[in-house]
């Protein structure tokens, strides 16, 4: 059992969402996705409109009726969290209450961007978003993509509010990330795939995961070794899906890895919208053999090695998982 669950979850997977062949959005797909997520992945909690989920680009009416869909679909079954942050707070308030209406249980908040508004502004903005509802609310500090972090000083002023329950962590700062563990009642989601371990083993409530687009079990399977207290077997399963989780993260924004990946598993996807390109038939094959050799390992850990998965992938080269790919990683999330 894990050791805790946060008020939005244990392993939450940052929903893509799927367009049509024309670049609309398809309900139906973001329904099927949903479903094999939940049900078959294990996740128990789904973000919508994140930055995998091309919020930029997505409209104020496709974000509600994405919400809605997915809440209808699997809302009894999994916490559906709703991306709503914008540069503008009216606007950001606006989403939140139609998110409200709309069936969601929680809120992911990123701080504004391209303005770069000072603490206080920040502060003020998401407070604002918070009284906007009566749901929970996940911070998400993100400074690569903003532009501005948010600061100790910042989060413990915010963790006061009875509605702020949770942070999507993409700062890279593990010091503040356990400071403000240690003094508020804050949940903390590793919002880079390759934190979602280390997090955990110092307290964070789970994670928010793009890799678990397609790779949900996986994902799961980490951290569900280190809640059963084998702290080698959640080791050995975290290297092994970091080869992956660089391919899928680095070099080209995450949503376009992943969206690669269903498209060639036959799961709903799509193309993504401008200004993304999609994946070429080279990544996308590298791609492949890289989730082949990550399921083929986790196979054989069970005693039913596919072998034909593991010779697909013999011939790609592991990546090196290190500084300078997590400094990448940030600008890809």
């Amino acid at each position: 059992m894990p050791i805790s669950t946060g008020p939005f979850g244990r392993v939450a997977a940052a929903m893509v969402t799927p367009f049509d062949e024309t670049g609309e959005l398809d309900i139906e797909g973001a329904r099927r996705l949903a479903v094999r997520l939940v049900d078959e992945g294990g996740c128990d909690a789904l973000v919508l409109s994140g930055t995998t989920g091309e919020s930029p680009t997505t409209s104020h009416e496709e974000k509600s009726a994405l919400v809605r869909a997915v809440a209808a679909e699997v809302g009894g079954r999994a916490r559906i969290v709703a991306g709503v942050g914008s540069s503008d707070t009216r606007h950001t308030a606006a989403l939140a209450r139609d998110a409200e209406a709309c069936g969601a249980d929680g809120l992911l908040v990123v701080t504004p961007y391209y303005s770069r508004p000072t603490q206080e502004a920040v502060v003020h903005h998401l407070r604002t978003v918070a009284d906007a509802t009566g749901l929970p609310v996940m911070l998400y500090d993100i400074p690569g993509r903003t532009g501005t972090a948010l600061t100790t000083g910042s989060l413990l002023r915010l963790a006061a509010h009875p509605r702020i329950r949770g942070v999507k962590d993409c700062a890279y700062d593990l010091l503040k990330s356990s400071r403000v563990m240690a003094e508020t009642g804050l949940a903390y989601y590793a919002g880079c795939d390759e934190f979602a371990l280390p997090l955990r083993a110092i307290g964070g409530a789970g994670c928010v995961s793009t890799v678990a687009n397609i790779a949900a079990p996986l994902v799961c399977g980490v951290l569900d070794a280190y809640d059963a207290g084998d702290r080698v077997l959640a080791a050995r399963r975290h290297r092994a899906l970091a080869p992956l989780t660089e391919a899928v993260m680095t070099g080209q924004p995450g949503t376009v890895a992943v969206k690669a990946l269903l498209d060639a598993r036959g799961l709903p996807a799509g193309p993504v919208r401008g200004p993304l390109l999609d994946a070429d038939a080279g990544l996308t094959a590298r791609l492949l053999a890289l989730l082949a050799r990550a399921e083929g390992e986790a196979e054989a850990e069970t005693g039913a090695p596919d072998r034909a998965a593991a010779d697909a992938s013999a011939a790609v080269p592991e990546p090196a998982v290190g500084a300078g790919a997590a400094a990448s990683y940030v600008g890809n999330l």
